[in-house]
């Protein structure tokens, strides 16, 4: 499969417009700061361009950066822009052709940005082989990944690498395909399906069960969009499973819990974070308005305060003191209070 994908990305396909769905396609419009580093990004790379999400957290000034699967390097040139002058950008690919575009532009892009020399470095491999680049571990703040790890075959690994590099508090940033059940191997065999990021989708629960097993406790959702297959010949081969682009964060922080625990703590915003002056976007459900006391569980609580994220925080409370299930994000008790039974037993 690494041979097939490696044929799609680098022969088969020469532009987006090659694509035969939109499976690996970005549809929803860059914020404005994006939007103006986009348009100072050399031509060529952006028609090689194949993402379905915007990989671009908050607060990376500074930060070393990896982009698993970078492609001709779009994202890669972004994040560049984001971490500023001081920060450094790693992309790997295992496609020769697409190293090729991102490798003959640094020049170009270290020129655009007003640095006098490029913070990037491209390497040739697999992403889920990080080893074999000599990428030693907790040597990342954040990493990043649009649309690849569907077309990794071993995601396991992916993961496990991920946790590997990254320093503790740092987080796993990615946009990917999903399926909303598992894909028939016969399938995940076909070489255009996989190529397109459809056959090599994960089911969402196994994905789940993935990241926890390699160390990434408490997934959060950012964003999601159903994907829609307009071509008809793909349509009815593969219409019948549900697709969607997903955005995930995974923090890499030990002893995250398995649930929303409540300990009652709270956060407040400081509304420092630079193009979010009025509230920060967590994830799917935890937008913080700046100036107002936040409850938060256990786990949200550690991802802001030990990760890249904390010095934009005030941070209410400790774990002294547990009060059950968060009411907002977990599970109530299972049990029903109504039908308690004084008499006892086991009968």
């Amino acid at each position: 499969m690494h041979e097939q994908v490696k044929t799609y990305y680098g022969q088969t396909l020469q532009s987006s417009a090659d694509l035969q769905t939109s499976a690996c396609c970005t549809t929803a419009a860059p914020p404005e700061y994006v939007k103006r580093i986009l348009g100072r990004l050399h031509d060529e790379v952006l028609s090689r361009y194949y993402g379905c999400g915007l990989i671009a957290p908050a607060a990376l000034e500074g930060c070393t950066v990896l982009d698993l699967g970078c492609g001709a390097g779009r994202d890669a040139y972004c994040l560049s822009a984001l971490v500023g002058e001081s920060g450094r950008v790693t992309g790997v690919d295992m496609t020769v052709e697409q190293l090729a575009v991102a490798r003959r532009h640094q020049a170009y892009h270290a020129e655009a940005f007003g640095y006098a020399e490029s913070n990037l470095e491209f390497l040739e491999g697999e992403i889920e082989a990080l080893d074999r680049l000599g990428l030693e571990s907790e040597r990342f703040d954040v990493l990043v990944s649009n649309c690849v790890i569907n077309l990794v075959p071993d995601k396991a690994r992916v993961l496990r690498e991920a946790w590997r590099v990254l320093k503790p508090g740092g987080e796993l940033y990615f946009s990917d395909v999903y399926a909303d059940r598992r894909v028939p191997a016969e399938l995940a065999a076909d070489p255009e399906l996989y190529g397109e990021c459809l056959s090599g989708a994960l089911y969402w629960g196994d994905f789940l069960g993935l990241a926890k097993a390699a160390g990434f406790a408490d997934p959060r959702l950012v964003e999601d969009r159903p994907l829609q297959l307009n071509n008809p010949r793909i349509a009815e081969r593969i219409g019948h499973i549900g697709f969607f682009s997903a955005t995930y964060r995974l923090f890499k922080l030990e002893g995250l819990e398995p649930a929303c625990e409540d300990y009652g703590q709270a956060v407040v915003y400081r509304g420092s974070l630079a193009h979010q002056p009025q509230a920060f976007r967590l994830d799917k459900h935890h937008v913080i308005e700046r100036g107002k006391v936040f409850p938060v569980c256990g786990n949200t609580y550690r991802m802001l305060k030990e990760s890249r994220f904390a010095e934009h925080f005030q941070f209410i409370g400790d774990f002294s003191t547990h009060y059950g299930i968060f009411a907002g994000c977990g599970s109530l008790l299972p049990f029903d209070p109504q039908l308690a039974d004084a008499s006892g037993g086991c009968c």
